[in-house]
């Protein structure tokens, strides 16, 4: 994983081109581009691990291009349970959360993501309030159509929900 600047990028990360993914759909050119310049761009490359299990969950990344595969961990177990695409993030839920990492990231092929810190995210509210609004409706929708797979998935493969 290497860090690289905006103006390296040989992918289109133009605020118009990202408003087409779904966590930046609807937010301001002004505010697309202050993440852009403030946050930390990442050239993966494929088969590069992103994150891993337990690290400190400190941020969340958005994919610019690329496709990512999430293995989720739960003791001695792991698995896929999810391919990320453009437009979509991957670790909002850890960052929000206050948790470790509860998986792995890993890129299928050659990706460039923008990570936002959690100070990035809370100097964007302060910047960009009603784009803080969008973003954060945005990442609730991504993380309830993620649910809703997984919860599909959960049906389909007959798996009963331990009681506490």
């Amino acid at each position: 994983m290497k860090t690289v600047l905006v103006k390296e990028s040989q992918y289109d990360i133009s605020p118009a081109h990202l408003k087409e993914g779904s966590i930046f759909g609807a937010l301001s050119d002004t505010s697309i581009q202050f993440l852009l310049d403030e946050g930390i761009l990442h050239k993966v490359a494929k088969g590069d691990e992103v994150f891993s299990y337990g690290s400190k969950g400190g941020s969340f990344h958005t994919v610019l291009h690329g496709k990512l595969d999430f293995y989720k961990q739960h003791g001695d177990k792991k698995l896929r349970t999810r391919t990320i695409c453009f437009g979509e993030a991957i670790g909002f839920v850890s960052m929000i959360a206050l948790h470790e990492r509860a998986g792995s990231l890993y890129a299928l092929e050659e990706c460039l993501l923008l990570e936002i810190s959690s100070q990035l995210f809370s100097d964007f509210h302060d910047k960009y309030p009603f784009d803080f609004g969008i973003l954060l409706m945005n990442l609730s929708r991504d993380m309830a159509r993620t649910i809703r797979v997984l919860s599909n998935a959960m049906v389909e493969s007959d798996v009963i929900v331990k009681q506490n």
